[in-house]
């Protein structure tokens, strides 16, 4: 069964996003936990706020009635606090389900933290007038005091609770997320795998036993190794430096005509420069050592979709499928470059000088040929060692 590339990576970015849901749910149950501790804390701190408010001096009635009212208007913006905190408990509200309950306990709360206040301060504004009275208020305050702080344990007793069914549901969705994503991370892990030794492969169809794993991978190597039929007739190769002749590169442009997919197809006529003129001074031998060593050079930058043949005595014609022309520019350069770095006995300097040209649909392989020629002609005349195109040739006729 062969894999689909695309697919693999349609998936990894649902993966992914399945990933990014999963971190965000963590997320909210981190919110989620603060906001319980939050509450537990505010809760706690009322308890504190009742207790001191139960100790306040009569000695300085006036200095307690003062904390009396700030203090007792802090228990009522606590509870207001509490009940803004739950807004955030998405856990609560929306797994556990809570909402009545809590809402209810917190609106006896306000009904028992406003009758705290009531009682508290009826004791303390009466204590100096009748003890007798005071007695009266004062069991009324300890009564009030008892269920207010009754009702605050039971709601960190629920809170309690709710903390532990949240930490077991928390714990229950991270031990399944971990396992998916363990599981689908090593699935991928194999499947990224498979993806990368079929790209090792395209870089070397040559391996034997290879099976190839991705559609992709495995309809890109069958497009490579459709051979020519140049490669198995000497009537098409150039025997001396085994590359296409005229007629080989003829054949090959046809047969990969269907590879170049939405691409600019360039022709480029390379001519070794006055070569011909002064190949008397050099040995056949030399001579012939050359023009291999160009032919390979040339070899070495051939892509699958490229056709590159000797095609006159000192001419090399190359054609190259590309995405853009300016792609295709610059790799003709580098091979004029890299083909006037290359060392022939020490001292000898052997450069290059290319016609180019972008092919259009409508002109046969035989008449760009004979186009990209004569600006390759131009680019000897102005000097050698470059690469030539038409608007060069139409600016030196301005």
């Amino acid at each position: 069964m062969k894999y689909s590339i695309k697919s693999i990576f349609n998936n990894l970015i649902n993966y992914l996003i399945l990933v990014t849901i999963f971190i965000g749910i963590s997320v909210f149950m981190l919110i989620d936990y603060d906001n319980s501790y939050a509450k537990t804390s505010t809760l706690f701190n009322q308890k504190e706020i009742i207790n001191s408010i139960d100790k306040l001096s009569l000695d300085d009635i006036e200095l307690s009635l003062i904390k009396l009212s700030g203090q007792g208007a802090q228990l009522q913006d606590n509870t207001k606090k509490l009940r803004n905190l739950y807004e955030y408990n998405f856990a609560e509200k929306y797994i556990i389900m809570n909402s009545h309950v809590y809402l209810a306990d917190l609106d006896k709360l306000d009904s028992l933290v406003v009758a705290f206040n009531k009682k508290a301060n009826d004791y303390y504004s009466i204590s100096s007038i009748n003890k007798k009275e005071n007695e009266e208020k004062k069991i009324e305050l300890q009564i009030s005091k008892n269920s207010l702080l009754s009702h605050i344990d039971l709601l960190l007793l629920r809170a309690s609770a709710y903390d532990k069914l949240k930490f077991d549901i928390h714990k229950d969705i991270s031990f399944a997320e971990f396992i998916i994503v363990l599981l689908v991370t090593f699935w991928y892990r194999k499947k990224l795998k498979l993806v990368y030794k079929d790209l090792e492969y395209l870089y070397n169809t040559e391996q034997k036993g290879y099976i190839v794993s991705t559609k992709e991978a495995d309809s890109i190597a069958m497009r490579m190794k459709r051979k020519p039929i140049s490669s198995e007739n000497p009537a098409m190769i150039d025997p001396l430096t085994g590359i296409n002749n005229l007629r080989g590169l003829m054949n090959s442009y046809s047969e990969k005509k269907g590879m170049k997919d939405n691409s600019y197809t360039s022709v480029t006529v390379f001519e070794i420069d006055n070569f011909s003129k002064n190949n008397k001074k050099y040995p056949q031998e030399f001579i012939d050592g050359v023009l291999k060593k160009i032919a390979f050079s040339l070899s070495l930058n051939e892509q699958a979709t490229d056709v590159i043949g000797r095609t006159d005595s000192e001419q090399f014609t190359v054609i190259l499928s590309r995405q853009n022309k300016e792609e295709s520019f610059r790799d003709m350069d580098i091979i004029r470059k890299s083909i006037s770095e290359l060392n022939f006995n020490g001292e000898v300097k052997i450069t290059i000088s290319g016609g180019y040209i972008i092919k259009p649909n409508n002109t046969n392989l035989e008449e760009a040929i004979k186009q990209a020629k004569a600006i390759m002609l131009y680019a000897q005349k102005a000097g050698g060692d470059r690469i030539s195109q038409i608007r060069d040739v139409a600016h030196s006729e301005l």
